[in-house]
């Protein structure tokens, strides 16, 4: 899955250019995901005394709430970026907000003060307030909705890459750097969305049910060499050649 943050000050256009990219990708035949980064105190997902609540309250870790022209799934915390993509399955994640995934970015602004502030190695083009006052900004293309659309299209298509596997910096770094790096070398072509050790050249992976369990270089080594060294003690055994554990829960 591909993924694209739209980042920015309140009321510089997120929105817009979220809705308008979820709008034109789903017209040219894309499955579209979207994340929205609300960080007002008085947004809940849920609301307290409503039997959704009770169920949280109760002690269930998730609740499905079916009415009758849509479905939510809700959760009693908030969660982080790699937990909300492992439950997304689509060809583009648009992400409004979020502002440290490491994912390319179109930075919306209202003037330049703002843009120097968030412009970094990650942003493949501006949009919001500030297209209509400027043509550039250093060597960023600049979005003016609508008329610049297919533009901004196509440098999505052009630059955006599948998700990194957002391990934790601590445990991972195999490729020596953490992934927001990784992510800014990649749109700046020092890098290539192959260069990602953790889940490009992974010789040991993990499945729970049909989900892929993600596991850092070091607990790889690990328990390859545990298993390794069992199978290399059983009799009869040839000692090359892939091996399959399966078990049954």
């Amino acid at each position: 899955m591909k993924a694209l943050a739209i980042i920015g000050y309140h009321r510089t256009g997120k929105t817009t250019v979220a809705t308008t990219l979820i709008k034109e990708l789903t017209k040219q035949g894309y499955n579209v995901s979207s994340i929205k980064d609300i960080h007002s105190e008085a947004f809940r997902c849920d609301t307290e005394g409503k039997n959704t609540y009770l169920h949280t309250q109760a002690g269930s870790q998730a609740v499905f709430a079916k009415g009758l022209y849509d479905s939510a799934l809700l959760f009693p915390k908030s969660l982080d970026l790699k937990d909300m993509v492992s439950y997304l399955k689509s060809d583009y994640l648009i992400i409004e907000g979020l502002k440290n995934a490491p994912v390319p970015k179109i930075v919306c602004a209202e003037n330049t003060e703002q843009l120097n502030e968030l412009v970094d190695d990650t942003c493949i083009g501006v949009s919001g307030i500030i297209s209509s006052k400027i043509d550039s900004y250093k060597d960023l293309p600049v979005f003016c909705l609508p008329e610049d659309l297919p533009k901004m299209l196509a440098t999505v298509l052009d630059n955006c890459f599948d998700i990194l596997p957002l391990a934790e910096p601590e445990c991972c770094s195999a490729c020596g750097k953490d992934c927001y790096s990784m992510a800014g070398d990649i749109v700046q072509g020092r890098a290539k969305r192959s260069d990602c050790v953790l889940d490009n050249k992974a010789k040991l992976k993990l499945w729970v049910g049909e989900k892929e369990i993600v596991i850092v270089p070091f607990v790889q080594k690990l328990l390859e060499d545990i298993v390794v060294a069992f199978v290399n003690n059983l009799k009869d055994i040839e000692p090359q050649g892939d091996i399959k554990l399966e078990i049954t829960r």
